[in-house]
């Protein structure tokens, strides 16, 4: 970049072209929003049949091509904005060099060179004479300029040669700006079709490390969330940010922001479908390739017998890879289908606060909520137990909407949130893709000793969200099923009770093996509000095991043991699964207590 381009250059012009891009996509998201929350379900309301079927898979796709768009032009407008970052920065240095040449009445050529005058004062005899200094920008050429500047005579030369100098910073720094950028922003277009792909979302996801890596400079003057990360800590910190700022962070970081307790709810699930829509594509995209490269199945047995045959290794563990890809694309498609399933019977937007389709132990991440929880006057967390993964989502999801749907319809009116909460590894003994008995590492606490404090961080967040939206922290009701009753247990510990209690109104447990206590009270839960619910069949099984086999062999206190202190709420759950029934009177105890209304519930 030449001094006169950089001198007429507008950095400005840039900012207006990334606020164009922003407008974009929040029309784009607002498109999609509308898409989703309106006229899908009213479509569902007034129409059905085959017709209707097809008319929402084309409004899904038209849906993914919004937030496609969205996405996108978030990005591109980010690189805009650090583009303009990196040129106004260099542009400052050169229009204070040139002030600093003016205010010695030195003259900037067109080129860049300062010409200086003559001597004020003759040396030798002499008035030296004026010249011109070219700028250079590496420092070993600016140190020669230097030694040649303190021999000269002309005291004008110093100052001419470091001004011009910093005139050639200014210029290289412009022109590697626009070199760095230039390919970058030519690279951010999508396919020439009407069809998001797999493959489209992979390359939002190097697009967004591409142009991230490229705009560390401008991200560093945005504010990052706070190190201690407490709910209470990240909503204060998104509240000091700008829009501009907001809007510029979550584009390049939608996972590390899905992820942060104490954000407003439609701010995690804006960016975890982020999160979402690119790692749905990328394991797509690896199981199509992973299915194009099948090895041989089987081989001929050694025994040589005529059409004996034996499975190849190199087959197992293809297919071995290809169950577990494919058990997450179930999984998504069953979280998809819930986006899809809005309005349905009255169902309400679902907001994806948690997402990751591999986590920690492989079996996936997923916190999913039915409705709003920083605006309703009722929200429940329920924590699903033994063997919950992505790729068998569907029934925990399910336990969760028919809640709502109980809760929603006794609440005499009251706004109900409810939460699946799967943020941890639920115990089982097989791995990812394998089959396995669950009992022997739901003997231990090492999940639930792990997966309590990440439980304690959301429920705190959830409340400072809460407070926030609604002013007030609202009514919260955590439930366990099985081992996430544990989790509950740990969660409540994690927090250094008596210190500082879990930030919930009830306990509800159903199915449980214990709490790692032996009274409510040591997990600081209030008199009055733990309540407990027992089945028959491998309910009592899953009761007593946790009784004498937790812990090796260590006996304790289960939740609907008289000593524990629980509200024993009456069950009719045939089995340890049978909880969540619909029409049943397990499922209108558990809303009763959700909504508050305690005086209904029915206690043994």
């Amino acid at each position: 970049m030449d001094y006169s381009t950089l001198t007429a250059l507008k950095p400005s012009a840039f900012e207006d072209a990334a606020e164009g891009y922003r407008s974009t996509a929040n029309m784009a998201q607002a498109a999609k929003d509308h898409i989703e929350n309106v006229v899908a379900p009213g479509m569902r309301e007034s129409l059905e049949g085959v017709a209707v079927d097809v008319a929402h898979k084309e409004l899904r796709e038209l849906a993914a091509n919004f937030q496609y768009t969205q996405t996108e032009c978030g990005v591109i407008s980010t690189a805009l904005n650090a583009l303009a970052y990196d040129l106004a920065a260099a542009k400052r240095k050169l229009e204070a060099a040139v002030a600093d040449a003016r205010a010695e009445n030195f003259t900037v050529n067109p080129g860049g060179s300062v010409t200086y005058p003559a001597g004020p004062d003759k040396v030798d005899g002499k008035i030296p004479q004026g010249g011109t200094a070219s700028g250079v920008t590496t420092p070993s050429a600016q140190d020669i300029n230097r030694q040649a500047a303190f021999f000269d005579p002309n005291p004008y030369f110093a100052r001419a040669q470091a001004i011009a100098d910093r005139i050639a910073v200014a210029l290289d720094e412009a022109t590697a700006a626009d070199e760095k950028w230039a390919p970058k922003l030519r690279a951010l277009k999508a396919d020439d079709d009407l069809t998001v792909s797999a493959r489209d979302w992979t390359d939002v996801t190097s697009d967004t490390a591409g142009v991230r890596k490229a705009a560390e400079a401008f991200l560093d003057t945005i504010k990052g969330p706070p190190k201690e990360s407490t709910g209470e800590a990240n909503a204060q910190w998104w509240k000091s940010l700008s829009q501009e700022e907001r809007a510029d962070y979550v584009s390049m970081n939608p996972a590390s922001v899905g992820a942060l307790n104490g954000l407003p709810a439609d701010v995690r699930d804006e960016a975890n479908r982020v999160v979402f829509a690119e790692q749905r594509g990328a394991t797509q995209h690896q199981l199509d390739t992973l299915l194009r490269n099948e090895p041989a199945r089987f081989r001929p047995h050694v025994s040589g017998r005529a059409g004996a045959r034996v499975q190849t290794e190199e087959w197992e563990k293809w297919n071995k890879e290809r169950e577990i890809l494919q058990g997450r694309v179930d999984g998504m498609d069953t979280i998809q289908e819930r986006f899809d399933a809005t309005g349905k019977d009255g169902l309400p937007e679902a907001y994806l606060l948690g997402f990751d389709s591999e986590g920690k132990g492989g079996d996936g991440r997923v916190i999913l909520a039915n409705g709003n929880p920083d605006t309703a006057d009722h929200t429940a967390i329920y924590v699903p137990g033994t063997g919950t993964k992505l790729s068998d989502i569907d029934g925990d999801l399910a336990r969760s909407e028919v809640l709502w749907r109980q809760s929603d319809a006794l609440g005499n009116g009251d706004s109900v949130s409810t939460v699946t909460w799967f943020d941890y590894d639920a115990p089982r003994s097989a791995k990812p893709g394998e089959k396995g008995d669950i009992l022997p590492e739901a003997m231990f606490d090492e999940q639930a000793a792990e997966g309590g404090p990440i439980l304690r961080g959301f429920l705190d967040g959830s409340s400072a969200a809460h407070i926030e939206a609604s002013g007030n922290p609202g009514h919260t009701t955590a439930i366990g099923h099985s081992y996430g009753s544990t989790v509950i247990g740990d969660a409540a510990k994690s927090g250094g009770w008596p210190e500082g209690p879990l930030p919930v109104d009830d306990v509800l447990v159903a199915g449980s093996p214990g709490m790692q206590a032996d009274r409510a009270a040591d997990l600081g839960i209030k008199q009055g509000h733990m309540w407990a619910m027992a089945g028959d069949g491998n309910d009592g099984f899953v009761r007593e095991g946790g009784r004498w086999l937790a812990g090796l062999g260590d006996k304790w206190t289960i939740p609907t043991d008289p000593a524990f202190g629980s509200n024993v709420l009456q069950s009719d759950s045939a089995d340890h699964s049978g909880f969540w029934n619909e029409n049943s009177l397990s499922l209108s105890q558990q809303a009763f207590v959700v909504t508050g209304q305690y005086e209904r519930t029915e206690i043994e």
